[in-house]
């Protein structure tokens, strides 16, 4: 069996998040409304296959939701000149450790970035 890899991968959201979400503006007070609002989200599928799963409402085997109502409604695209830099990673530990230092790594750049 082919061992999994995990890869980081970016989307692009609707400004609009940024006015109608509370949280996510909550989440981002260094934001300054120049550059984009983002998610960033780690995946065992190609970051293609996963925004489709995101746009769709996705729910797995069990009936679980498992895309991010975030994405389901403001995601616009891939953005993957702000991932393609990143190899696939081989353990979710370090997948979710390399989503959260990618998301706070955008944020000082001052973009919004909601991740989980």
């Amino acid at each position: 069996m082919a061992k999994t890899e995990y890869r980081i991968y970016v989307i692009e959201l609707s400004k609009r998040v940024y006015t109608e979400n509370r949280k996510f503006r909550e989440a981002n007070p260094q934001f300054n409304g120049v550059l984009e609002c983002l998610y960033v989200g780690m995946t065992s599928k190609t970051p293609k296959e996963r925004f489709l799963q995101h746009k769709t409402g996705h729910r797995n085997k069990k009936g679980y939701k498992i895309s991010a109502n975030i994405v389901e409604k403001y995601g616009s695209y891939l953005r993957p000149s702000l991932y393609n830099h990143i190899d696939p990673i081989s353990t979710r530990a370090e997948a979710l450790k390399m989503e959260e230092t990618l998301a706070l790594e955008l944020r000082r750049q001052r973009y919004a970035v909601w991740f989980n």
